[in-house]
This record gives structure tokens, sequence and C-alpha cells, in this order.
């Protein structure tokens, strides 16, 4: 993973551009402390800052194509490159490096545009042709990985991998929406990644084949330990997390890059949970840790130390959405500690909730159609909220997140299932299903995903119930935010919210906190744009509303504030 910075389409004086971009590129260094590349021209200037994951030694950019010209800068990891390597025969290429990028400039050469619908991975790029001008920019299929473009006054176009980049450059910024690809030369954005999943009107009817969904969700994983630095997991203590970290220990002791015939680079798979002290996840972690022998780190932050950090956090996650924040700021904390441990790569567990209705709102819904609609709207909109978060707060301090969950080869599996075998069916008579093996005539949130992984986790993690991570850290951690926020902000200034925010206007003391901060940090008045409505999770949406009409007006998203839902059994 890496920031990249980029100008195109020069306008004004490519040599003073030269000096903006590599200032500004300097803004994007803790996504990518390891190197620094440039290249320019009289109509371009592209930067790149390198955290070195793939080919340490050799994988440096940006990446020139000598028989084209061409140049390369990429944030990502292109995880069946090997494979996009053997399909390149239609011409001879000098690669240069063992990089997982690499093969992306011969794939243009060879396949055009469309050559991004072969890729399994995770990316932001710009590809730059000097002889005539003419760039190529993509974005990964979920979004997982940030991007952003803007014009200036003079209508230089600047792309890069944060918004903090581009707020003093741009007339306006906006987000390079997922799964699209635009060519300078045709003019016009294109939708690359539309899987048949996700069409209007159209609702999956497969079968809940568990073995092949487990199957392919192995598979996910192992393409996805492609390392050549030391990496560790992340585990929550909850469902997602664990079945990640159990299968990558399978796979540990073994280098996947050479087919698992060589052993693994690095001989101890680490483990990391976040939490104050006493916190719901940090036993429920330790159980998965000691269940797949991994050496285990629990790290634990006081209230005060996260309250301080939140406006860090705001900085860098790039958003004043009360969700994000209250779980971005532990995984912020965590992600400075992971570093200075040596790691620098993780797999999480992000993308789950999402495909099989893991969220507790999902209870309520009324029938499949709109439990399917409501997962493909969720994806539609993760590259705002989990994949924001979990990319920018361990980027913050120069740590990949990995996550298998949105591999686009497992998602076409998972989200071909029809959705009937998703949805949650409660236990008769109130009997509860959160506590040990459920009841057998009761189906729990991913009782999917739990049934198709039997036997590889401790029953007291395979059937724990859902818990949202800013809870999980601690319960008093939310609790604290807003006791902060309600000394800090009067109910005086808080009447008068509509009037300093006339849009999107705070709802809370906490979310007016967070705001404040927001629009200190970002200036530029598109940058508040750049932030959905509402709260990202569960009780108040458009579609939990439609569910269950008590939901209207709750403003606050934890999974706690879902009544008759949530069991705090877990505590």
């Amino acid at each position: 993973m890496c920031g990249i910075f980029t100008v195109l389409d020069i306008k004004g004086d490519p040599v003073e551009l030269r000096k903006v971009a590599i200032a500004h590129a300097h803004l994007l260094r803790h996504r990518g402390p390891d190197w620094s590349g440039v290249y320019s021209d009289n109509r371009a200037v592209i930067c790149h800052e390198r955290l070195s994951i793939v080919d340490v030694t050799h994988g440096a950019q940006p990446l020139v194509d000598d028989a084209t010209g061409r140049v390369l800068a990429v944030n990502g990891e292109i995880y069946n490159h090997k494979d996009l390597r053997a399909r390149l025969l239609k011409k001879p290429h000098g690669f240069k490096t063992d990089s997982d990028c690499e093969c992306l400039l011969y794939l243009y050469d060879e396949y055009g545009p469309e050559f991004v619908k072969q890729l399994n991975g995770i990316f932001a790029f710009v590809i730059y042709d000097p002889r005539d001008g003419d760039f190529f920019i993509a974005r990964d299929h979920m979004g997982i990985n940030p991007l952003y473009w803007g014009r200036d006054g003079e209508g230089n176009l600047f792309v890069a991998s944060e918004m903090k980049a581009l707020c003093d450059l741009c007339t306006k910024v906006e987000v390079f929406p997922p799964g699209h690809y635009y060519r300078s030369s045709e003019g016009k954005l294109a939708t690359w990644y539309q899987p048949a999943w996700a069409a209007p009107g159209k609702v999956p009817d497969g079968e809940a084949d568990l073995a092949r969904l487990r199957e392919a969700l192995e598979a996910a994983v192992k393409r996805q330990l492609m390392c050549d630095v030391p990496y560790g997991m992340l585990i929550s203590g909850g469902l997602d997390s664990s079945i990640i970290s159990a299968i990558a220990a399978k796979h540990a002791e073994k280098r996947v890059e050479s087919g698992e015939t060589d052993r693994a680079w690095w001989p101890r798979m680490h483990s990391f949970s976040v939490g104050l002290p006493g916190a719901p996840d940090t036993k429920f972690a330790k159980v998965v840790a000691q269940a797949i022998g991994s050496q285990h780190h629990e790290i634990e932050f006081t209230v005060q130390e996260a309250l301080d950090a939140i406006p860090d956090v705001i900085y860098h996650l790039e958003t004043f959405d009360v969700t994000t924040i209250r779980a971005g700021t532990p995984m912020y904390l965590m992600s400075r500690m992971i570093k200075s441990m040596g790691i620098k790569m993780v797999l999480s567990g992000e993308g789950s909730d999402e495909i099989f209705g893991g969220y507790l709102y999902f209870h309520k819904a009324p029938n499949a159609t709109e439990f399917h609609e409501e997962l493909v709207r969720k994806l539609s909109m993760l590259h705002l909220y989990d994949c924001q978060r979990a990319n920018k707060a361990m980027m913050a301090w120069g740590v990949e997140a990995r996550v298998p969950f949105l591999d686009p080869e497992f998602m076409d599996v998972a989200m071909s299932i029809d959705p009937k075998h998703k949805m949650i069916v409660k236990a008769p008579a109130g009997r509860p299903i959160s506590k040990g093996r459920p009841d057998p005539e009761a189906r729990m949130e991913k009782y999917i995903l739990r049934k198709a992984f039997e036997g590889w986790l401790p029953e007291e993690i395979l059937w724990r119930q859902k818990e949202q991570f800013s809870d999980g850290v601690g319960y008093s951690w939310i609790d604290s935010i807003k006791a902060f926020a309600e000394k800090e902000i009067s109910d005086s200034v808080m009447a008068n919210a509509r009037y300093r925010f006339p849009q999107k206007t705070p709802v809370s003391k906490e979310a007016y906190w967070f705001r404040s901060i927001y629009e200190d940090r970002f200036k530029n008045p598109s940058a508040v744009d750049l932030v959905p409505d509402g709260p990202s999770i569960a009780c108040s949406t458009p579609t939990a509303i439609r569910w269950d009409a008590a939901w209207a007006g709750m403003a606050d998203p934890s999974g706690r504030a879902v009544s008759g839902v949530h069991d705090h059994a877990n505590k």
C-alpha cells in the first residue's frame, strides 16, 4: 500500500507544478514511509510514496514501460499478479521487478482499459502515456483503497490517495468512484465492476453450499497472504476476524508465493486486539488466539488517550461520521503499536456484515428481497465507511489492512446465495440465541457463515452475537465520548447548530464536536460533500426506519441502541 499524488493534463507551469506536487505528496508520506519517487514532464507530474510489502528491494515506483514510455503509480496490491503475467503473450515485455504491480503496465498495453476486469486486488492507480499525454485512472471494485480527484482554477487535474493533499489546490474535491475507470482520450468515467448479483431487481437464487462458501473464503485469505514482510491478524474476538485468522493460521507456516513449498519467511503469526481494560472483545480475542496458536498482543488504551487522539483521527480518516470515528480511534491507536513491532500488513474482517446481513437491524428485514437490496446498498456505501476507516486508520502509521471478505471471487460466491438463507429466524418463545450453540429452530445473524466454519473455532466464538467494534472495545468508550462532548459543547451552541452547519446539521453534541474539528482541518467547501448524511449503521438509516418505525428518532448508531435485538449476555 502506498500514497500517490499526480498532476495531469497540465495547463500551468510544469516546473512550478512539480514543486507543488512534491510538497503535497509529503502530506501522504504516512501512507508510504519507505521510499519516494517522482516522474515529470511538461504534461504530467507523478509522485509515489511507497510502503514496501512485495519485492521490497526492487519495487519502487513510478514504474516505466521501456517499450512504450508509459508511467505507472499504484496504491495497492494485485493478488493474482503471477497469473496475470502468464496472460501477457501478445508482446515481449521487459519486466524489471517481481512487484505485483508492474504487470499493470503491460496488461494495459495488451488489453486496453478493460484489463481491470482481470484484476483481483485492492488498488487505485494512474497510467500516463508521455507520447500523447493520454492518462488512465482506475479504482478497485469496492473502493477498498481511497482515491480523490479535482481541478484547480487553471484546469490542472490533481489525483491523490487522500483528500487532505488536494484541499488547498482544487476548486472542488470529489471521490473517484469505486469500480470505475477514466481514460482521458475518452473523457468520461466508465463502470467496469458490474456484478450480476447487484443488478437492479436481481434477487439471487443460489443454494447455500457451505463447502463452496468455505473454500472460496479460504482461497481469498490464502491469496492475500502474499507478502514479503512481517504480517499479523486483527482479532476482535467476533466471528469475522476470528474466521479470517483461523484460515490464515492454517497457511501461515508455508510461503504462498511458492505454492506452499517453501517455509514462511516469518516464523510466528502475530495477532492483535485493542480495548479499554476489561473490554468485551479482549477476553474473546484471547480465546481465538489460543485456539489458532498465534503470538497475541493485547493493546490497551485509556479513555483520555483516545479522546486526545480524536483530532488526529479525524484528520487521517477525513470524516465526521460518528460511527467511523468511534471505531476508528481504537484502530488508529492499535495501528501505531502494531507498527512499533515491525508489522507492515494485517488481515481484517471488514465486509462480512454487509455480505451476510450481520448488523442487528437486519433482524427486522420483512422479506428476502428487501434483505438482499439492503445488502447491495450497504456494499455500495462501504467505501465511505468501513473501508475508509480500516484503510486510513491503519495507513496513518504505515500499516496495510487487507480485507478477504471483499475479495471479488468470494463475493461472487457469497452474494449469489439466495438471501432467504441469510435471513435471521428468531428462537421460538423468545429463547435466547446468543449464548453458545443456538436454538436448533433459530438462525442468528450470519448463520450460514457460522455453519460453514463449524469446527474451526471454539463454539463460544462461533456463536457469539454481533458486537459493533466501537462497543466491543469497551462500553464506556462511547459513553465517555458523549460525556466529553456534553461538557465541550454548550446547550446554546447546540441549539444554534443549524446556523453554523446548515448543511448536514449535527444532531448530537458528539457529532457537533466531530464536525467542528473536521471543518477546522478541511476548509475546502466541497469537503463536507465527501461525508455521507446520517449515521453509517443500523438504527436510523432510511431502510431501518422503513422496517421498524420505532427507530425513526434514534440518533445513536451504536449497536446497543437497537432496542429488543442486542443481547447484553456477552458483556
